[in-house]
């Protein structure tokens, strides 16, 4: 069965979906009165959704400021990865062979990223990549995980948003994306997991780099 949102919740999702899309970045202000007007929704209905991205770890209030989009401290970022590799690499082992839809959806996401980088849309390139490790996580058919990784997700994007050269930071990750989904695609899991966690390794290592350059 499946529940029906209420307003602050869809509201919510979408605010979410902007900071995975890289509309909104941190330090920026979510101001109730815009929100209000945008959503066409009451102030409680506004301070609800908020509310709920700042359980998420995506939003802050700040005293005479508002509610503020989050920047992650170094000690968040170590533990997204810790996250990411309980459950990515636990959605390789137990996974089944790639069925079309599964299939098609990881290719869909890659090509996205594929278009993305000859754009030079770097915003979209991080964007695209991560909805790629969505669909990874999503093997397990699990939506209570494919939710929680959603949040997830939204969070490293924050983290990405830092990158000094967006260009330098995101460059490496769609041939490695690829990589993966080959060997997911042709049932190699052994080798899928090496890469995705080596991948998992550098992708940590130079996300934690960000904060040695303020």
């Amino acid at each position: 069965m499946t529940l029906s949102l209420s307003l602050a919740d869809q509201i919510a999702l979408e605010l979410r979906a902007d900071i995975i899309g890289g509309r909104l970045l941190p330090g920026m202000a979510l101001v109730e009165v815009d929100l209000v007007k945008v959503y066409s929704a009451s102030r409680n209905t506004i301070r609800e959704a908020l509310h709920r991205l700042g359980q998420e770890g995506l939003t802050r209030y700040v005293r005479n400021k508002g509610v503020m989009v989050r920047r992650l401290e170094r000690d968040e970022v170590r533990d997204l990865f810790r996250v990411r590799r309980t459950l990515e690499l636990q959605a390789i082992a137990q996974s089944d062979r790639l069925s079309e839809t599964q299939c098609e959806r990881m290719q869909s996401a890659i090509e996205a990223t594929t278009l993305a980088r000859e754009r030079e849309d770097w915003r979209a390139v991080a964007t695209h990549s991560l909805v790629f490790h969505q669909h990874v996580v999503g093997l397990m058919h699990s939506p209570l995980f494919d939710e929680f990784f959603a949040q997830v997700i939204a969070q490293l994007r924050l983290v990405f948003c830092a990158a000094p050269d967006e260009q330098r930071f995101q460059s490496p990750w769609l041939e490695r994306d690829r990589e993966i989904y080959t060997l997911l695609a042709i049932g190699n899991k052994p080798a899928a997991q090496e890469a995705m966690e080596l991948y998992l390794h550098d992708s940590e290592r130079l996300s934690l780099a960000l904060f040695d350059h303020p």
